[in-house]
């Protein structure tokens, strides 16, 4: 058994009512006063990483918990003063780090925060560090009125400008490409200004709404008809990309101001869209499936209330559900502007599934599929189950392939119809026009339709020899309130080298997942060469692996700095589910027709009616009858698509 390792929990899952955020407080309380050194340090003691801001991060939720006591917490101001006093003397450096490579003026004396405290033990993590502390600091400022000494606020005032000048004057601002660090300085900025005299204070806010719009709003990237802020290169990541949702939410608690409401509506809705009914994603620069906890809770809070959506479905790592911890489970001061923020924010989790249709996605109760900017699956939930685009001669994806090549590249213009119909029933045609290894054009049009239980995924084309569906690697599912990977199938272990089953009845059961084929059904493993099957999902040497974990073995650089997705692509094949065509296709064309059920709610062997006249294609089956225009689409170009229940449905 292969528990995915971050996918623990619904964010939604996690109280967030006053009296939790109190009862959180006060355990993190108890450690930091137990743990508290003589000289006011507040890190865990095997903290050697991301270090240079967590002690002043405990020193921050101290000062909240004495703030919502009303200050009756008299036993905290002592820790507060004392740990401030050790970030102030002993976290705060002035010299260059060496062989920090991002500086564009040496010996400025401005004040920074180290990632590692050696010198030059890893200095490139000084920059987001740095902007941690800054947050760390502000937060103090905002909590500590009254808590504090005048002479260490005054100190801590200029510490922070500081920090802020050597983000934007000594350094290369955002030097790593990761708009949710760029976003947190900004956010830092905003936060500091109401510290600061009217004359810094206009020009620290004045010059962070200048480099947001410059610097981190006109670089962001297109992906899936979206512009996403671009993390470590990439237009989104899974991890990092909710982190700058939360940063998002924060600017635009701070400032008001509207350009961050909407740019975090904007990327609240393309992760909506891409996210599985039951909250799971996958992909991006740094990471496939590892998942941020509480950094992600005031984001997805704040914008699914916005764009009315439950964001809160996204499965996250619980371990980290409250605050950044050490491999023990002890409180680290890491990141704790994200509990003092979210404990501040009064908005409460929107729980109801979005209503508005997305292009690229199509949604119904515990039903999804998420589309990539091809509007090929790239994700498929059903039945508590996920499954993955397989991979077969290093083409990836769901849809038709003939000769090895997977027929689901657009060589124009992809159209798009949705449609919904009585009893649940949602729809969506996706028409493109590909070409074959020989240079023909032909005509797919996909059909989905889910009734919030199944989806049925249908496929026509012009008929061409050797044609099969490519419908998925079965990859993991719910287990005891988690995801577990999926290891065998119909009886048949997925690590057998280049195994082959062919269903019995066209009836395949996977996880929880009933996958049913109008032609012939065959399940495949990889026929890995050699000893070493790294580049072969699943393999003996990948079957208890995760899809992440494979995908770091193939990238080019070192767990951390690689590209996971790059990794993942250069998969030379998977376990695969393939469907023949029905043995019911009109003349003159070929049609795929795959059902995915519930395993409990199963009915036996999967035979829709089709039917071709000058109206288009016919499709009937047990839930519903679908009218597919042809593909040349309406008077406009536009798809065709009616959708009605079955008859007695």
């Amino acid at each position: 058994m292969v528990f995915l390792t971050y996918q623990r929990g619904a964010l939604h899952d996690l109280a967030d009512d006053p009296a939790a955020y109190d009862a959180v407080l006060e355990r993190v309380t108890a450690q930091a006063l137990a743990r508290i050194t003589e000289d006011g340090n507040l890190e865990r003691p095997d903290c050697g990483e991301d270090i240079g801001d967590t002690s002043l991060g405990i020193t921050s939720l101290l000062a909240l918990a004495w703030q919502r006591s009303g200050g009756a917490l008299d036993n905290l101001v002592e820790p507060v003063r004392r740990s401030l006093e050790f970030h102030l003397r002993m976290r705060v450096y002035r010299t260059d780090n060496p062989g920090y490579p991002n500086l564009r003026m040496r010996d400025s004396g401005e004040p920074y925060a180290r990632y590692v405290l050696g010198d030059g033990e890893h200095p490139i993590g000084d920059w987001p560090s740095t902007a941690w502390a800054l947050l760390q600091a502000v937060n103090v400022l905002d909590l500590a009125e009254g808590l504090i000494a005048d002479d260490q606020r005054a100190e801590l005032i200029d510490v922070a400008h500081g920090y802020w000048r050597w983000l934007t004057d000594v350094a290369y601002f955002n030097p790593q490409d990761t708009a949710n660090q760029a976003i947190g300085a900004i956010v830092g900025a905003l936060m500091l200004a109401r510290h600061l005299g009217p004359k810094d204070a206009d020009a620290v806010r004045e010059r962070a709404l200048h480099i947001y719009a410059t610097e981190i709003r006109a670089r962001r990237l297109p992906d899936r008809g979206a512009l996403c802020p671009p993390e470590h290169g990439g237009a989104y990541d899974n991890n990092y990309g909710p982190i700058s949702l939360s940063f998002l939410a924060q600017a635009h608690r701070v400032s008001g101001k509207q350009v961050f409401a909407a740019d975090g509506d904007e990327l609240a809705r393309y992760i909506d869209a891409r996210l599985a009914s039951g909250g799971y994603d996958n992909g991006g620069p740094r990471y496939s499936e590892q998942h941020s906890g509480f950094e992600a809770v005031l984001g997805m809070r704040y914008f699914g209330r916005r764009i009315r959506s439950d964001l809160g479905r996204y499965l996250a790592d619980t371990r980290w559900a409250r605050h950044a911890a050490g491999p023990d489970g002890a409180v680290d001061g890491h990141f704790a502007f994200m509990l003092v923020w979210q404990t501040q924010d009064t908005t409460r989790w929107y729980r109801t599934p979005g209503t508005a249709v997305a292009r690229h996605q199509l949604r119904s109760a515990r039903v999804s599929v998420s589309f990539d900017g091809a509007m090929t699956p790239a994700l498929i939930e059903a039945g508590g189950t996920i499954l993955l685009p397989a991979a077969v001669n290093r083409q990836h994806g769901f849809g038709p392939a003939a000769d090895g090549f997977l027929l689901t590249r657009p060589m124009g213009e992809i159209r798009v119809r949705d449609a919904v119909a009585p009893g649940g029933l949602a729809a969506k045609l996706v028409t493109k026009p590909v070409v074959n290894r020989d240079h023909t054009l032909l005509h797919v049009q996909s059909l989905y339709v889910t009734d919030g239980t199944s989806l049925w995924l249908t496929t026509a084309l012009e008929r061409i020899p050797g044609v099969r569906m490519l419908a998925g690697l079965p990859y993991a599912t719910a287990l005891d309130g988690r995801l577990a990977k999926i290891t065998e199938i119909g009886g048949l272990d997925l690590a057998e080298k280049g195994a082959s089953l062919v269903a019995e009845g066209n009836t395949l059961v996977a996880g929880g997942l009933t996958v049913s084929s109008a032609g012939e059904l065959t399940l495949t493993t990889p026929d890995f060469p050699g000893t070493d099957g790294s580049a072969y999902f699943n393999s003996p040497d990948t079957i208890g692996l995760t899809q992440e974990q494979a995908a770091f073995r193939l990238a080019a650089d070192p767990r951390g700095y690689g590209n996971p997705d790059a990794g993942w692509r250069d998969i030379i094949a998977t376990t695969a589910l393939a469907a023949a065509p029905a043995p019911g296709s009109p003349d003159g064309l070929t049609v795929l027709a795959v059902r995915y059920t519930p395993a409990h709610a199963a009915d036996g062997t999967y035979a829709p009616g089709l039917t071709l006249d000058e109206g288009g294609l016919t499709i009937r089956t047990e839930a519903f009858t679908a009218l597919v225009g042809p593909p040349s689409g309406d008077a406009a170009g536009n798809p065709t698509l009616e959708l009605r229940p079955a008859a007695g449905a």
